[in-house]
């Protein structure tokens, strides 16, 4: 039986507010970023899981964006569903995104993951991981996401092409210019 850590909706969504609002700010200030465009409010991209729209002088990308807290813990969270009682597919589960960017936001360490190849890897590898559910209120009720507990040190060492990113330097030179 899976662990539950309860949640509120309104905090939920400022990490997800401040996760979309740094990595949008740091994309920008690439110089081979030629547009970023959020898209989180467009019901076409809701369906398919993407966030931001990132042309760069060489590709486009989709991009989902995952805000979390625990960085303590060393491990990732990857949603395998998303409400337990509807059984709806978690966002890692189901995003159309080329990019998963997964984001600590307390310490602005920044993961670029592929996400097809790391979803791929996940699947093969999803029975070792310990599965977790949090618990989310919303009105008069509240609902189950569940998902496991990924050691990030054995995704980077088993997935090609994932970036981790540092943006506490970014974000001090930014504050004093």
């Amino acid at each position: 039986m899976a662990e539950l850590q309860r949640y509120q909706m309104k905090d939920n969504q400022k990490v997800a507010k401040k996760a979309s609002q740094d990595i949008e700010n740091w994309l920008n200030s690439l110089e081979q970023t030629i547009e970023v465009l959020n898209v989180e409010a467009d019901p076409d991209y809701q369906r398919i899981d993407v966030d931001l729209l990132w042309q760069t002088e060489t590709a486009n990308y989709q991009v989902e964006i995952k805000g979390d807290r625990k960085h303590a813990t060393g491990n990732f969270f990857f949603e395998t569903i998303s409400n337990n009682q509807r059984q709806t597919p978690g966002c890692f589960m189901y995003s159309e995104a080329d990019l998963f960017f997964y984001y600590f936001v307390e310490i602005k360490m920044l993961y670029i993951i592929p996400l097809t190849e790391t979803r791929e890897w996940f699947i093969e590898n999803m029975d070792d991981f310990r599965e977790r559910e949090t618990s989310t209120p919303v009105g008069n009720g509240h609902y189950i996401t569940v998902g496991r507990l990924v050691p990030i040190e054995r995704v980077l060492d088993e997935v090609d092409g994932i970036y981790q990113y540092n943006l506490k330097k970014f974000f001090k030179q930014k504050q004093e210019n």
